[in-house]
């Protein structure tokens, strides 16, 4: 009904229409291919210095002769979804309508396989724009038990990789996740306590309540996301799920003793006798 090529203005054309010129949205504008190279950089420095915040990143990048107003590059970061490790204001206060379950695994020897799942999402960026990647990781083994790529931090996707991870592997005794959106939301936590496992979060700003993801997220950006950038969200995931097949089967793991993590999962889990 409208045209934007059209002589007359939008705010006149809606006038002509009878309709409040709020109502009419602007179309939302690309990252420009300065942005995605700065958001590419921002997300390197974020994963070797997880603590650094906007002004940190500002004067790092500074003195990388990138200049860039902290203002645009806190823009930036929060479009990525990424938050600096570091205790932040009123992180005691929960969300309305969500419930924040307490942090279970300190303090836990953590010894077999599916005693504890962990769930986290990282920002993946890509040739142009960039996708979100969920994972779920058996915590003993390592082994990342299913994973989604999606352009969107919605609860569903988190929901479809639990579904999918506990159709294929059993039940755990704990599922451990961040406190994001997306596993906050009934929609997940529901999937998980319906099969009567115990939900664990992490604590805002704690990182060493996920370090061990943390480190899956830096093999996988560093060994294949940053050598080469996806041009599709399908072509994306079809080189993180083959990464994936790889990092489990052939990849030797340095914290279980040179093993790979499909081996290591296999031998942590309880023997037929055992289990009779």
């Amino acid at each position: 009904m409208l045209d934007r090529k059209h002589d007359l203005s939008i705010t006149r054309q809606a006038k002509l229409l009878g309709i409040s010129r709020g109502t009419v949205c602007c179309l939302p504008r690309p990252a420009s291919d300065a942005d995605l190279a700065l958001m590419r950089r921002i997300d390197e420095l974020h994963l070797q210095h997880p603590f650094m915040g906007a002004r940190m990143l500002r004067d790092q990048l500074t003195r990388e002769g990138v200049h860039v107003g902290r203002r645009h590059l806190r823009t930036l970061v929060k479009r990525m979804g990424i938050e600096a490790l570091a205790p932040q204001p009123g992180t005691s206060k929960a969300a309305p309508g969500n419930k924040i379950y307490p942090y279970l695994l300190r303090k836990l020897f953590i010894i077999r396989a599916n005693q504890v799942w962990a769930l986290v999402t990282t920002c993946i960026p890509m040739a142009k724009g960039f996708v979100y990647l969920t994972a779920v990781v058996d915590v003993a083994s390592r082994r990342v038990l299913t994973h989604n790529v999606a352009v969107t931090l919605e609860a569903c996707h988190a929901r479809e990789i639990m579904q999918e991870a506990l159709a294929q592997y059993g039940t755990p005794e704990i599922v451990n996740t961040d406190q994001g959106s997306q596993f906050m939301a009934d929609e997940f936590t529901e999937v998980v306590l319906a099969k009567g496992c115990k939900l664990s979060m992490d604590g805002r700003g704690s990182w060493r309540d996920n370090v061990f993801v943390e480190r899956i997220w830096r093999s996988v950006k560093y060994e294949r996301v940053y050598l080469k950038a996806c041009d599709s969200v399908n072509a994306a995931r079809a080189d993180i799920a083959d990464y994936f097949a790889w990092y489990n089967t052939q990849r030797p793991h340095s914290n279980l003793e040179r093993i790979t993590p499909e081996h290591v999962y296999l031998n942590l889990l309880p023997k037929l006798s055992e289990a009779a």
